[in-house]
């Protein structure tokens, strides 16, 4: 009997070392990835990641646990619904890849979902519904959860280095459609074509602020122009002018307000977790 109990306890401190290594190795990886120095060195480093979440996504905790010690971008459902992850592989040209985890539960029932970018491909993007596999990518720090229908539509403000010279904010929408995830819902403007996601564009020396004000129910954000008149639809030559625009949840849309009163001032450019610059070539 005292044989089996110690063999019982030195599995159990086996399997305790063997879920601190995976874990170690996860925050890491995710450290050294503003440091690499090669695109191989990020690809190898994604895929550390991409297991140690997978990992993560096994424990029994998962949804309950406080992750705040993994360094990677990460939005919570506050219904409990969902964790995501998601973090950029800037690459030497100064573009990015970007690369997603959404772990979800509903009900008794638990996902996970690979989020595959297809920015490449989406030369409008702020029109169709998109699903794991054709995903418009960001690194998403807000999460803002919108009643329509009975419905929760669960909009997310997100960061989007795009290139050299052009970085873009994005407004994206997260529901469940039979179980199933899907970005992107016809919640913005008026008319028939309503636009499923917002992006915009502007010159990677300025900071545009987009963030949510739950005490006036509104996304506030900058009011971007272009520098010259003959450079309008330019988006790497947008700033803001120092005034502030809004998207106000009225009658189950987020309708557009031009320049509100915003006299806080706050601009929160960078995402929860500043991403790493693209290397120099």
């Amino acid at each position: 009997m005292r044989i089996a109990l110690l063999f019982s306890a030195f599995l159990f401190l086996l399997q305790a070392r063997s879920q601190d290594n995976w874990r170690m190795d996860l925050i890491a990886s995710a450290k050294g990835l503003p440091a690499a120095r090669s695109d191989d060195e990020r690809d190898s480093l994604d895929l550390r990641i991409k297991a140690g979440l997978k990992r993560l996504f096994e424990t029994p905790d998962l949804f309950t646990a406080d992750l705040k010690d993994i360094p990677l971008s990460r939005v919570d459902a506050p219904d409990g619904t969902f964790r995501l992850f998601t973090w950029n592989l800037p690459n030497a040209m100064g573009g990015h890849r970007y690369e997603g985890l959404l772990m979800v539960q509903l009900g008794k029932k638990r996902a996970l979902h690979e989020l595959r970018d297809r920015t490449a491909e989406l030369n409008t993007p702020e029109i169709p519904e998109l699903g794991p596999e054709r995903w418009y990518g960001a690194l998403y720090y807000q999460v803002v959860p919108v009643k329509k229908g009975g419905k929760t539509y669960y909009t997310l403000l997100g960061w989007k280095g795009y290139s050299k010279v052009e970085t873009r904010k994005v407004v994206e929408v997260l529901s469940f459609k039979g179980g199933k995830p899907r970005f992107g819902a016809p919640l913005f403007g008026a008319g028939k074509l309503k636009k499923h996601r917002l992006v915009f564009g502007y010159s990677f020396q300025a900071s545009m602020a987009l963030r949510y004000e739950p005490a006036q129910q509104r996304i506030v954000l900058d009011h971007l122009v272009p520098a010259r008149a003959d450079q309008e639809g330019q988006w790497a030559f947008y700033g803001p002018d120092l005034s502030y625009d809004a998207y106000v949840w009225d009658k189950g849309q987020w309708q557009y307000v031009r320049d509100i009163d915003a006299r806080d001032g706050q601009r929160d450019g960078k995402p929860y977790k500043a991403p790493p610059k693209a290397p120099k070539p």
